[in-house]
C-alpha cells in the first residue's frame, strides 16, 4: 500500500480518541441507566446479518448496505440498524408468549457513505422497543422514555416533534387519488421542501378547495390546537382515526408531565417504509437536523409474527454534538516517582486503586515535558528521592 494512505481511513469511518470516548461513555451510561429503570431489558444482535433477511427488511437504501459474502456464498451485511436484527430475535425466540416485551440496545450500526459530506458510515445507536403493545399509551410511554433519558443528560433546548404517517397518507389519497401521486408529494416532506411541495401542489390539476387543503396541511404544527386542525381538513373516518390517536397521545404524554417537550408536526414522514402509524423526531437547539426519531411499526411481520411495535434510537454522535464541546474535567490522579521509591508509589498506588481512584503510575524518566504532562490531571503526588511533595 502507498505511504500516501499511510493514516487514510475507509470513507465515513471515525476515530474516537480519549476525550470524546469518556464523553460518549458517561452519556451512554446515563441514558442506559435511565432506560433500565423503566424495565427496559437490553440485548444484542450479530453485527453480520444475512442481506435476504435483515438487511431487506431493514428499509435502507441497498446503496447504503456493506455486504460482503461468507465461504457458502451467502450475502451477508453489515447491520444497518437494530430494529431489523431484534424484530428478528422477536419473531423467532420472545413472542411465543402473547404479552408485550421491552428491549433496548445500544450498538453500533453501518450505513455506506457515497461520499464523504462529512456524515459517518459507523455510528452509535441507543433505542428501545416495546413489541406486541398496540396501544397509543405505549406510544406515549416510548415517548415519554426518550424525554427522561434527554432530561438525565442535561441536553438543553430539545423538542419531540410528532406526526402521524396514517393520516399523511390518508390526507394525500383522498385528495390525489392514487398512491404514486401520493408518495410524488411525500418526496417533499421527506426532504423538507416546502417550497417544492408548494410549487408541486400549485401545478397538480385540482379544484382550488382541495389545493388550499393540501397547502393548509403545512400548517398543521404546533400544540393541542393541531388536533381541531387537521380533522377540518380530513373527510373519511379512516384519517380521522388517525387524529383521534394523536389526540389519545397528547393526553398519555400529559399525564407523564412531559407535554412541554411535545409539539405536533404532522408533516413528517419517514423514507422507512415499515412505520404504519404515530411518528416523531427529535431536535435540539443547536443542531438543525433530527438526533434521533421512532415511531409505531409493522416490520416484525415480515418476519412471520402478526405484532405491532413501537420504539426510538438516538445517535450518539448527533446527540454530542448536540450537547456541544464542553471540556472533560478529568478526575484522574498521577502519581510520579523516581525509580528507587518505585515500590512506595506501587503500594500508594494500589491503596488509591482500591478506594476507587482513578490513578496513573508514571516513573518520572519517562517525561519529557514535565509541565505539560502534569496539567492532564487533577492532582499529582512526586516520589522523589527522599521527599514526597503533592
Amino acid at each position: 500500500m502507498s505511504r500516501l494512505f499511510m493514516f487514510e481511513k475507509p470513507l465515513g469511518m471515525r476515530d474516537t480518541l480519549p476525550e470524546l470516548y469518556e464523553k460518549k461513555h458517561g452519556v451512554r451510561t446515563a441514558m442506559v441507566d435511565t432506560i433500565k429503570l423503566w424495565g427496559y431489558q437490553f440485548i444484542e444482535t450479530p453485527t453480520l446479518e444475512y442481506y435476504e433477511t435483515v438487511g431487506a427488511a431493514s428499509a435502507i437504501l441497498d446503496a447504503q448496505l456493506f455486504k460482503l459474502l461468507d465461504k457458502e456464498g451467502h450475502t451477508l451485511v453489515l447491520r444497518p440498524d437494530m430494529t431489523a436484527p431484534i424484530a428478528r430475535v422477536a419473531a423467532s425466540k420472545l413472542l411465543e408468549e402473547d404479552f408485550p416485551i421491552r428491549l433496548a440496545y445500544s450498538a453500533n450500526v453501518y450505513r455506506a457513505q457515497q461520499r464523504e459530506g462529512g456524515r459517518p458510515a459507523e455510528f452509535e445507536q441507543i433505542g428501545i422497543e416495546c413489541l406486541n403493545d398496540d396501544t397509543v399509551t405505549s406510544d406515549g410511554e416510548v415517548i415519554s422514555l426518550l424525554i427522561s433519558s434527554l432530561k438525565k443528560i442535561d441536553l438543553p433546548d430539545f423538542q419531540v416533534s410528532v406526526g402521524h404517517i396514517g393520516f399523511v397518507q390518508e390526507l394525500f389519497l383522498q385528495i390525489l387519488g392514487t398512491e404514486e401521486r401520493a408518495n410524488a408529494l411525500q418526496k417533499y416532506l421527506y426532504e423538507k421542501n416546502y417550497v417544492g411541495y408548494q410549487e408541486h401542489v400549485n401545478s397538480l390539476t385540482l379544484s382550488s378547495i382541495d389545493k388550499q387543503r393540501l397547502l393548509q396541511f403545512l400548517e398543521l404544527r404546533g400544540g393541542e390546537e393541531v388536533v381541531g386542525m387537521a380533522l377540518d381538513l380530513m373527510e373519511n373516518g379512516k384519517g380521522k382515526q388517525a387524529i383521534l390517536q394523536l389526540k389519545e397521545l397528547w393526553d398519555v404524554v400529559s399525564d407523564y408531565g412531559v407535554q412541554e417537550f411535545v409539539k405536533f408536526d404532522l408533516t413528517i414522514v419517514s423514507h422507512m417504509s415499515y412505520y404504519s402509524g404515530v411518528l416523531f423526531e427529535v431536535y435540539a437547539g443547536n443542531v438543525g437536523f433530527p438526533i434521533g426519531n421512532g415511531g409505531r411499526y409493522s416490520l416484525i411481520e415480515k418476519f412471520g409474527k402478526k405484532a405491532s411495535a413501537t420504539g426510538f434510537a438516538i445517535r450518539l454522535d448527533m446527540l454530542l454534538e448536540a450537547l456541544g464541546t464542553t471540556k472533560i474535567e478529568t478526575d484522574t490522579h498521577c502519581i510520579l516517582f523516581s525509580q528507587e521509591r518505585r515500590k512506595e508509589a506501587f503500594e500508594l498506588g494500589a491503596n488509591l486503586h482500591e478506594q476507587g481512584v482513578k490513578t496513573v503510575l508514571q516513573d518520572i524518566t519517562g517525561v519529557k515535558n514535565l509541565d505539560a504532562y502534569t496539567k492532564k490531571f487533577a492532582d499529582t503526588t512526586y516520589l522523589i528521592g527522599g521527599r514526597s511533595d503533592e
